[in-house]
């Protein structure tokens, strides 16, 4: 009975003696693994519709400051109306005074024609003759998706009439107002 009891205390002061293991085991890992892949499932969608969303709201402020900057530039300079080509409403101020070819009405980014996920173009420029010069009486912003469904869902258009619209495919066919 002593060599036992000698074995049992023996053993005991090992076990109380040697180090034990710390850290996760595999089961506490798989749960926490888990539980991180349903959050990521929930969140990602959301973060992307969300991201979608604000591209969506920059495109169509874009639009309104383009449309702003076409009625600055036919006031500046009557004789050319309005202006067919983004470039012309762009312009670095440090390059020197605006011009009709730089008019430095909207920022460098904007006049390259892409922002925030979304091309920007103008396009349908109706243009007349007066005294021997081209006038440009009419004309249309257009602002579609890089990639309809992940950069944006719909695309914007206005004209001079600073009327936005709207195509819900995502294209150039704006039928529909902003509400």
């Amino acid at each position: 009975m002593k060599a036992q009891y000698r074995r049992d205390m023996e053993q005991s002061y090992k076990e109380f003696t040697q180090p034990k293991e710390e850290g996760f085991t595999l089961i506490e890992l798989l749960i926490v693994m888990s539980v991180m892949l349903i959050l990521m499932t929930l969140a990602v969608p959301q973060m992307l519709k969300l991201t979608k969303q604000a591209h969506e709201t920059s495109a169509i402020q874009s639009v309104r400051t383009i449309v702003q900057a076409q009625l600055q530039y036919n006031s500046m300079y009557p004789g050319n109306g309005f202006s067919c080509a983004l470039g012309q409403l762009g312009g670095d101020p440090k390059s020197g005074a605006p011009s009709s070819q730089a008019a430095q009405l909207v920022d460098v980014g904007l006049a390259s024609g892409n922002k925030a996920g979304y091309t920007f173009t103008i396009t349908n420029c109706n243009k007349v003759t007066v005294n021997n010069q081209d006038m440009y009486t009419s004309y249309e912003v257009t602002a579609v998706p890089n990639s309809v469904g992940k950069s944006g869902d719909r695309g914007f258009c206005s004209d001079e009439n600073n009327r936005i619209t709207f195509d819900p495919a995502g294209g150039t066919n704006c039928t529909q107002p902003i509400q």
